[in-house]
């Protein structure tokens, strides 16, 4: 990867360096875990699109894992630790992600996307 000195993460370097060193073996990391609802959450990704690839999207959605509501493109940024993007939880559902690059490929997890709970806060 290349190095992004410029990059929005500089001040959360070690938190992209910490995440990155979980090696999930998808290749996905979120921060913070659980998710709350209100909450920035980043999304760091290096899996099977991250090499090479000019430019990745996350692709993001709230409810059910069979009919994602309020969905959404997210252009990610390419750092050092892999590719991230940070935006606000906006739902209590649940939240459902898969990747994409500026080819029009996919990473959806074989098929299962990614899932993660959305806690109230509460």
């Amino acid at each position: 990867m290349s190095g992004n000195k410029d990059s929005r993460y500089g001040s959360q370097t070690e938190r992209l360096k910490a995440m990155r060193d979980a090696n999930n073996p998808d290749g996905v990391a979120l921060n913070p875990i659980p998710v709350t609802q209100g909450d920035e959450v980043t999304v760091l990704y290096y899996g099977t699109l991250a090499d090479g690839a000019d430019q990745l999207y996350l692709h993001y959605g709230y409810g059910d894992a069979q009919r994602w509501q309020q969905t959404q493109d997210l252009r990610m940024e390419q750092t050092d630790r892999g590719w991230a993007t940070t935006f606000q939880v906006k739902d209590t559902s649940q939240m459902n992600f898969c990747f994409k690059d500026s080819a029009n490929n996919w990473d959806n997890n074989g098929g299962l996307d990614w899932t993660v709970g959305i806690h109230r806060g509460d």
